[in-house]
């Protein structure tokens, strides 16, 4: 009898990538988020290529070498000799969420900069994280005197009181002033992979909605619910797109879910119309 074998489709991959939270390859997961828009991508080239300029720094170093010489051999070799940098002139395109388009045009958002930055820094030896930053994300990094929080958009250190400026609109906006603020350490905690793989899945979700692009919307919901198997918001979504597209029984199913799950929201009874107008609709 012959044998066959089912080939996994990109979602598949990229839901055997983020099962586990221990050992979730960020960067392997970060990138295989193009497979939507980019069916034909290598990414095992796109990963080769990044160890090969992990590589190319740590011959640079001794094996001695301090963590605030890495750092800043580091940024001098990501920003200044490869030359990565933010997009100022086109930030909200969807490239630059892409992890290969940003290997091939040294350009992107703070978070796909900080991803690549981030396996670069693991390369050599130092311990760095992402920071889920309000409308920023930033880098920081561990060393032997204190902490350093880095902007991957530009590769500026940050001191406690640029940080703390850059958080003032954020916090008028939200109400945290007076008697409600918090402190800044609060802020600067280390975002987990699945963190950052939701922040960059829901930059593209931002992208496709203002374009009014259901079809990328809906491969970008689907990632987010395989990521975030218990954000009942994300069901919802997702079924708004099925709805948008046309796809009556698939809105139905998770919008139906949403309305059992999130049943304290606020947007319970105009979902629930929706629900009740699909149904209509389908008969």
């Amino acid at each position: 009898m012959a044998l066959s074998f089912e080939i996994p489709t990109p979602l598949d991959y990229f839901a055997s990538l983020v099962r586990h939270d221990e050992h979730l390859p960020l960067l392997e997961a970060a990138a295989s988020i193009a497979q939507d828009e980019y069916p034909d991508l290598d990414l095992q080239q796109t990963l080769d290529e990044v160890d090969q300029m992990g590589a190319r720094l740590k011959r640079r170093l001794s094996a001695d070498a301090p963590p605030l010489h890495r750092l800043r051999m580091l940024n001098q070799f990501f920003f200044r000799e490869l030359g990565f940098g933010g997009n100022v002139n086109d930030y909200y395109d969807a490239d630059n969420s892409y992890v290969h388009q940003v290997l091939r045009g040294r350009r992107g958002i703070p978070i796909s900069l900080a991803v690549v930055w981030m396996e670069l820094a693991q390369a050599i030896g130092l311990h760095a994280r992402g920071v889920s930053f309000p409308g920023h994300f930033m880098l920081k990094v561990n060393l032997p005197k204190g902490q350093v929080v880095i902007d991957p958009f530009t590769g500026q250190s940050l001191s406690r009181e640029e940080l703390t400026e850059r958080l003032e609109p954020y916090k008028r906006r939200s109400g945290l002033v007076d008697e409600f603020d918090v402190p800044l350490g609060l802020y600067l905690q280390a975002a987990t992979p699945r963190d950052i793989l939701a922040r960059m899945l829901r930059n593209l979700k931002e992208i496709h909605k203002a374009q009014d692009d259901s079809q990328r919307l809906l491969a970008v919901q689907d990632r987010l619910v395989v990521l975030l198997p218990e954000a009942w918001a994300e069901y919802r979504d997702r079924g708004l797109a099925h709805a948008a597209l046309g796809h009556t029984a698939q809105a139905v199913r998770d919008l139906e879910l949403y309305l059992v799950r999130a049943d304290e929201s606020l947007d319970i009874d105009t979902i629930a119309d929706r629900v009740a107008e699909l149904r209509r609709a389908s008969h």
